[in-house]
């Protein structure tokens, strides 16, 4: 009976810790960088938007792991969202508090979809992110603040803008879900 009584509560600790680190892990998502060398146009993507076949059918390569977010709203979060211009091929993520959506509407875009939810406060293990802006072909680019900036300023991306906050550390993103 003590043998039974210990197994069962074992098994129920497992269960229990296993749905636990599960659930935690669900609610991040990884969020990557994609180019298009015919367009000339990036595009921010969340794990699971898209699936990776899509990608590579459409011509987008050079996949770029950006930082963490999370998938679902909480406090201290903002929606980021996509948005697409068809006259100039731009996909740009914005988030929910940088342009409402008349001014993207104004500027071109449409088809406004949420791709995950990112922080507004600096917190351990963080990284800012900015968006760029490059005239030639009216592309907005999200780089966080660990990328090559170089790389872009000497494309002629300029109009360098803060965004939000991602988590910045893919190993150990897990241990920040409870910020």
């Amino acid at each position: 009976m003590k043998k039974t009584f210990i197994l069962i509560t074992t098994v129920l600790a497992s269960v229990f810790m296993f749905s636990n680190v599960f659930a935690q892990e669900d609610e991040l998502v990884r969020v990557y960088r994609w180019y298009n060398p015919n367009d000339q146009n990036y595009i921010t993507v969340a794990e699971g938007e898209f699936q990776e076949g899509q990608m590579l059918n459409w011509k987008w390569k050079d996949k770029t792991p950006i930082f963490v977010a999370y998938r679902n709203p909480g406090a201290g979060r903002v929606a980021v969202n996509s948005w697409y211009n068809p006259t100039t091929k731009d996909y740009a993520s914005i988030a929910e508090d940088e342009y409402n959506d008349d001014q993207m509407i104004k500027m071109g875009y449409t088809n406004k979809r949420t791709q995950f939810y990112a922080l507004t406060k600096r917190g351990p293990n963080t990284v800012a992110v900015y968006r760029w802006y490059i005239p030639k072909n009216h592309d907005w680019i999200s780089i966080s603040e660990e990328g090559n900036t170089d790389t872009y300023y000497k494309r002629g991306y300029r109009n360098k803008t803060f965004q939000y906050y991602g988590i910045a550390r893919e190993n150990d993103a897990a241990i920040y879900n409870q910020l």
